[in-house]
């Protein structure tokens, strides 16, 4: 018997990945509906298939999204700015890849650039991006970090991530209105707590 999969296994977003068809992915839905113990055929399930394959494509569409190409433009002309660039509150709605629920929250993500700053809807998108994907908080505000890192080359970077997670109050402990907050701090962030303070004085106020 041979043991090589017909289909490549899918271990992470780098890996080369043979998506499964529509139509199969729409069986899969019928199988969980069974398995749930309703009828996927009476009438109001007949097409939550075809829905939840839709709302599959749109909350998970940051797998066929470059981070990378939202932030290669970018802009020198700035006369010498070099203070931090903040934006708040950027809406984050994720699902975390434990449970496949929802986590839901804010994002405040702030660099110090040294040449060169990219349009600010760029850094938005490229939260975005990560967002839909199936994610833990803890990469999630790794991974924003990185992106800016590695393609704007600033001074430093922050990120604070503010979310509550559906894993955690619709199952299991059902500990609802608890926030989970993580953060990365690169460069001249991780050095000075005085620049860390004024970021979170910031971001929060």
């Amino acid at each position: 018997m041979s043991l090589i999969p017909a289909k490549p296994v899918l271990v992470g977003v780098n890996d080369a990945v043979e998506r499964p068809s529509r139509e199969e992915a729409m069986q899969a839905v019928r199988t969980l509906l069974a398995w749930a113990g309703d009828n996927p055929d009476r009438e109001g399930l007949k097409d939550t298939p075809k829905r939840v394959v839709d709302a599959y494509a749109e909350w998970f569409e940051g797998y066929d999204a470059d981070p990378a190409k939202e932030l290669s433009r970018t802009f020198e002309d700035v006369q010498g700015y070099d203070d931090m660039v903040l934006l708040r509150d950027i809406e984050v709605e994720s699902h975390c890849e434990h449970h496949m629920a929802p986590f839901l929250g804010k994002a405040y993500v702030a660099y110090l650039p040294t040449e060169k700053v990219v349009g600010i809807s760029k850094i938005a998108r490229v939260v975005e991006i990560y967002s839909k994907r199936l994610q833990t908080q803890e990469t999630l505000t790794q991974e924003i970090a990185n992106a800016l890192e590695s393609h704007l080359n600033p001074a430093g970077v922050a990120v604070l991530i503010d979310a509550e997670h559906q894993c955690m109050t619709t199952r299991g402990v059902h500990h609802r209105h608890v926030s989970t907050i993580t953060t990365r701090f690169t460069g001249a962030f991780k050095d000075d707590q005085a620049l860390v303070d004024r970021f979170l004085k910031l971001a929060k106020a």
